[in-house]
């Protein structure tokens, strides 16, 4: 066995743009219904596309099981705000309240901040057992991942770790981001064997610099701005938005440089990661472009339709509703589905490929993982709308 190897990804784009309209077609024609199956068999194909050493991943995942976790965190969501809205109700304070009086706007307002405030820790809490039940329906070489129950735990965590970056103005953003995934990556299993972060919260400051510079040239142009010069400072401010924009893909390719390459595996194996910032962000503005030209050909062929329609006699808008419907389901689908082939798979692909495993001799020691218990299938994630990856 060779002592490192390098990520492989085989996917296309036309199978996987077939795949994705498919089921996109049959996710509308099911008002959403079969969305649980269409992400599943997704998953299947990419995580399939993705082989290391010669050995391609599996995703052991179903469909079925994903739409009753969903049921279940409707039932007890729907419990849970019941709850939290008979207690705002017992003190006066209603979100649907018709009134227009100063007072009642005011109690109306803070009845939709605290219950935005109770669903936040439920949000992260979906986001880490999401995570979870990707790993426990994950196998390589027919062993599977896992990780720990502990959930609750990153909620706390994860809610200090923001209050705390959003106090120091995003200074303090590196020490969220390297905790987190440190939390997370202690908690991560392959086989028997677990994975352990290692680093430094301040290595992660250097993967700050271009997001620095772009808010920093907004706020001179918001300052040069307020003191007479409206063209240099719209010109800073709209070159800092664009540098802002590249800057946070940078950050998020640079701290998964950071953190991959010091993650370790059963006290031996290491990754080595070396994406390219350029590369990642040529893929989303080449992607852009695709699905801005495709989205702007289809609402001009409906906007062609609908005013066709309209002219003739026999026109109603109850005779026009349901083509409507239909054509904008059919234009969802093909929109989602060039996203996918276009951006999230490319990115995929450069992720993959940038990605080396070493001191892989100690693979074949490891044994394979029991099964976790008490997964929710995403059912939580699916509920608040915070699974749509895949």
């Amino acid at each position: 066995m060779s002592e490192y190897f390098a990520g492989e990804y085989h996917g296309e784009r036309r199978p996987l743009f077939r795949l994705a309209i498919r089921t996109a077609l049959l996710t509308a024609g099911t008002i959403g219904i079969y969305r649980f199956w269409a992400k599943t068999r997704i998953r299947k194909y990419v995580w399939s596309s993705i082989a290391g050493d010669g050995d391609s991943f599996e995703y052991t995942g179903t469909g079925l099981e994903k739409f009753l976790g969903f049921l279940a965190a409707i039932v007890i969501l729907a419990i849970y705000m019941g709850i939290i809205q008979m207690i705002l109700f017992f003190f006066g304070m209603n979100m649907f309240s018709p009134s227009n009086a100063p007072f009642m706007v005011f109690l109306q307002y803070g009845a939709f901040v605290i219950t935005g405030f109770t669903v936040a820790p439920l949000m992260l809490f979906a986001q880490y057992r999401a995570r979870r039940y990707k790993l426990a329906r994950t196998r390589w070489r027919g062993v599977r991942f896992g990780a720990e129950q502990a959930a609750w735990g990153y909620v706390w965590r994860a809610i200090i770790h923001w209050t705390i970056s959003i106090v120091t103005l995003g200074l303090l953003l590196p020490r969220q981001t390297f905790y987190l995934e440190k939390y997370k990556t202690d908690r991560t299993w392959f086989g028997d064997v677990q994975f352990v972060q290692l680093g430094t919260w301040g290595g992660l400051y250097p993967a700050m610099k271009h997001l620095v510079i772009g808010i920093g040239l907004m706020v001179l142009g918001g300052f040069s701005a307020l003191l007479g010069g409206i063209g240099f400072g719209a010109t800073s401010a709209i070159v800092g938005y664009i540098w802002a924009m590249v800057g946070f893909v940078s950050y998020r390719v640079r701290s998964f440089e950071y953190l991959t390459n010091n993650k370790v595996l059963g006290g031996e194996i290491t990754i080595k990661s070396e994406p390219e910032t350029g590369t990642i962000v040529k893929r989303i503005v080449v992607g852009g472009i695709v699905l801005g030209l495709v989205a702007a050909v289809l609402l001009g062929v409906l906007a062609g339709f609908v005013a066709d329609f309209i002219s003739t006699e026999a026109f109603q808008i109850t005779t026009a509703l349901l083509p409507l419907v239909v054509f904008y389901m059919f234009l969802i689908a093909i929109v989602t589905s060039v996203s996918l082939v276009w951006i999230t798979q490319p990115i995929i692909e450069h992720l993959v490929h940038s990605i080396t495993v070493h001191n892989i001799s100690i693979l074949k020691k490891i044994s394979q993982r029991a099964p976790d218990v008490k997964i929710d299938a995403e059912g939580f994630a699916d509920a608040l709308d915070v699974g749509g990856a895949i």
